[in-house]
């Protein structure tokens, strides 16, 4: 679990490609003491875990489903991503909860300077925008940003000062693609609104006359009412 709060960035240092496969060698560009492997770290907001380290780099495997799904695998040599450690129990949650489990790629459409934030606008999959809300959160290659404008496949977000020269997001152009994660409560919230119910129903209730659909009883039966 992390927050979307990222500490710094890392360079590829290498990458080793294995068909639908890559193994990661990155170099954080700040104090990242005492790894441990087997832990979590966030790439560009994708989880992956640390296979060996040094006291300059260290190892991650990227499967085949998180390069299908993320944009982990148009990485090269020399670029720059976004690192996040796992969020320690009892540690400050200044974000929002981020899973690192990256759902869909965002595009940027435009950029443009508002004041001294910038405003970037960006294209997302439809099926995505239940989850995507005005004031809402989303993560943005693993960055924790507030949902300012959306609608059924673009959003906007204001960046700030301190946020632009933390993260990559200096470099977002028209045209860069960026991990989107939605909201991780949201998700559920939809998953629990779409699910059928005769099947969120006891095994003695009754179902409804289709089988699916949100009733009241089913609200009442769950505590929303």
């Amino acid at each position: 679990m992390f927050t979307g709060l990222v500490q710094g960035e890392g360079e590829v240092a290498a990458l080793r490609r294995a068909g639908a496969e890559c193994r990661l060698r990155l170099r954080p560009l700040f104090a990242l003491p005492q790894l441990v492997a087997g832990e979590s770290i966030a790439v560009n907001g994708a989880c992956l875990s640390v296979e060996t380290f040094t006291d300059e780099t260290f190892t991650a495997y990227a499967s085949a489903e998180t390069l299908a799904r993320t944009t982990l695998g148009a990485l090269r040599t020399g670029e720059r991503v976004n690192l996040e450690r796992a969020l320690a129990l009892g540690d400050r949650l200044g974000g929002h909860l981020v899973s690192g489990h990256v759902d869909g790629i965002a595009t940027v459409l435009e950029v443009r300077a508002v004041g001294q934030s910038l405003r970037c606008r960006l294209r997302f999959p439809p099926e995505f925008a239940p989850e995507v809300i005005p004031k809402g959160s989303v993560a943005l290659d693993g960055i924790s940003l507030t949902v300012n404008d959306c609608g059924s496949d673009f959003l906007e977000v204001n960046v700030i000062p301190d946020t632009r020269e933390r993260t990559s997001m200096r470099l977002w152009r028209p045209g860069t693609r960026v991990n989107m994660e939605t909201d991780l409560i949201g998700k559920y919230v939809r998953r629990v609104l779409c699910m059928p119910a005769a099947a969120s129903a006891p095994p003695d209730a009754d179902a409804t006359a289709d089988g699916a659909g949100v009733t009241r009883e089913l609200l009442l039966r769950n505590g929303f009412i």
